[in-house]
């Protein structure tokens, strides 16, 4: 039995992750579950330099993997960086991952979609290193490293060749940034050296988040790769070309641990409403069944899932529907 720690987040988070956990134990999983706390919640009431507890580090550390419902980031100086960049840099989960596709009869505004997102998750301008150099000037550090670039390309391209994909779009602002996105660059086209069936085209980011709304079916079938600010970005506006960042499920990979999230925040003007979408919380933990070795487990929640969004009848107010976020993964229930 795999052990998993459980972070039920701020907000929203907790009716969400309550939600999903029926729908997994429905599927046949036999992981088990150890909630642990973090986030600003938590923070609020018990403050210090973290939003992430020393007894959850431990409970982190123990498990097969992490699953972390949305969380709130404080906007204040001075307040803790958040839950999902610490975990990610505590256990170097350099690729965060976002599958957009479009779902059964969803098609968005432009079009069917289906492409991945990969972004460098540890470092850039997530790095944290801000100060002041005086009382009117304010300096952040962008931190690209060839070795976690690496890391992330080696990932990108694998999962190219898994899937037969024969192109990689590498995202960069060279032309202004010529030394750190340079260096990005520069271990993309090293990295791409072993795949010579990826061919890589390397695109600004400003023409990129164009074409993205112009035209994205020319990313069909694409791995889209970038670093951690600008693929951050660019990966919610591609959530809305399949509807909305509340069917965007993710995950975080390192070499030997992975924590898996929906890719929004904590709606936590939606707490105890029993309205947000539950799918992406949904499709994330189907994703975590199948790193965990529960494959049969987590198809089933995935396929399940969709016959739900592609019928439309038990779906959220977000999806053109009536009912609840529990009513929706009761719906899903049915379906496994």
């Amino acid at each position: 039995m795999k052990k998993v720690a459980l972070i039920r987040g701020d907000g929203t988070g907790p009716e969400l992750v309550d939600a999903m956990l029926p729908v997994l134990q429905a599927s046949g999983s036999k992981a088990e579950y150890v909630s642990c706390d973090a986030g600003a919640d938590w923070w609020e009431k018990n403050k210090g330099p973290t939003f992430v507890p020393d007894a959850t580090w431990k409970v982190l550390e123990e498990a097969s993997c992490c699953f972390k419902g949305p969380t709130t980031t404080l906007p204040i100086a001075g307040t803790p960086r958040s839950v999902a960049i610490s975990i990610r840099q505590k256990f170097n989960l350099y690729a965060n991952v976002r599958p957009v596709k479009t779902f059964p009869n969803r098609v968005g505004p432009m079009g069917d979609v289906d492409f991945l997102c990969v972004r460098e998750g540890t470092e850039g301008l997530y790095s944290g290193i801000e100060y002041k150099a005086t009382e009117d000037v304010a300096l952040a550090v962008r931190v690209i490293s060839r070795g976690k670039s690496t890391k992330v390309s080696k990932y990108a391209f694998e999962e190219a060749r898994r899937r037969g994909w024969k192109k990689l779009a590498a995202i960069n602002k060279a032309n202004i940034l010529k030394v750190t996105d340079g260096l990005f660059l520069e271990s993309v086209h090293d990295v791409g050296k072993n795949y010579p069936e990826v061919e890589i085209e390397d695109l600004f980011i400003d023409n990129f988040a164009q074409q993205l709304v112009k035209n994205p079916q020319r990313f069909n079938q694409t791995i889209v790769l970038g670093t951690n600010l600008f693929m951050d970005i660019l990966s919610e506006e591609a959530a809305g070309l399949v509807g909305s960042i509340a069917m965007i499920y993710s995950a975080n990979f390192g070499d030997n641990y992975a924590m898996f999230e929906p890719a929004h925040g904590s709606t936590p003007k939606y707490r105890g409403m029993n309205k947000v979408n539950p799918a992406a919380t949904i499709l994330s933990g189907s994703w975590m069944l199948e790193y965990i070795g529960e494959e049969k487990q987590g198809k089933a929640v995935f396929d399940a899932t969709m016959k739900v969004i592609g019928e439309g009848k038990h779906v959220t107010y977000d999806l053109g529907g009536t009912a609840g976020t529990k009513e929706m993964a009761q719906a899903i229930i049915a379906k496994l």
